[in-house]
């Protein structure tokens, strides 16, 4: 039984989220502030977080560098009432793999979970890929991209969303058809599919000589040009 680890410090909606991931099957441990949730983790093995980001007790952003600092395969999905796009860029950018504004709804978040974690148990690493595409090489296991003499280390996110640019070069992919085969669920996110990519853009376009790859389609989507040009 997967364990998804609930932080916030208002007990009524760690209340109301236990209802509905109990009622799925997930056995929950629950949190009121970022000190108690490393405590959590350093106790129990935990599959997914959800995470509120703004906590009077140690805000969110503390959870995710500790994450980050022990390379820790935690999946994160984050809360928060700020609905900025800066705020969804530097939550993403910590390693959060999604990230859902208050108020929400319980039976959407709880779809956002079985996503999260449908597509970590679908990730095998006993079944080695390498996808090339000119000077590119994606290592999906290792969730590592070679650019020419630069090499990235992706999250889980970053790594999907290049899969599907890189087995489709020069073909246009609309926004919508990319966040459901990517994030594997209905609820389109503009703006968490924008943060991605601009994340995957400053990857892939930093070696030197490097062209462009990513290119927006204006009210379409993007597509991701086979040459580089």
């Amino acid at each position: 039984m997967s364990k998804v680890l609930i932080v916030d410090d208002e007990p009524d909606i760690r209340a109301l989220i236990r209802i509905h991931m109990e009622r799925a099957g997930l056995q929950i441990i629950e949190a009121e502030s970022g000190r108690q949730a490393i405590e959590q983790m350093q106790k129990h093995p935990i599959e997914l977080m959800i995470l509120d980001i703004m906590m009077d007790d140690g805000n969110g952003f503390e959870v995710l560098r500790y994450l980050g600092q022990n390379r820790s395969n935690t999946l994160v999905i984050a809360l928060s009432a700020r609905r900025e796009v800066q705020d969804k860029v530097d939550t993403l950018g910590l390693g959060a793999d999604d990230y859902v504004t208050k108020p929400f709804s319980p039976m959407e978040l709880l779809a956002r979970v079985q996503a999260q974690l449908r597509r970590h148990r679908s990730h095998t690493p006993h079944q080695s890929e390498v996808i090339r595409l000119n000077n590119l090489v994606l290592e999906v296991d290792d969730l590592v991209l070679q650019n020419g003499e630069q090499r990235h280390f992706l999250t889980p996110y970053e790594c999907e969303l290049l899969q599907l640019f890189m087995k489709n070069p020069d073909r246009v992919l609309t926004r919508r058809y990319i966040y459901q085969h990517v994030w594997k669920h209905e609820n389109y996110d503009d703006n968490n599919l924008s943060v991605f990519i601009n994340r995957l853009r400053a990857m892939l376009d930093d070696a030197p000589d490097s062209l462009r790859h990513i290119h927006t389609v204006r009210g379409i989507g993007y597509r991701f040009s086979g040459d580089g040009l």
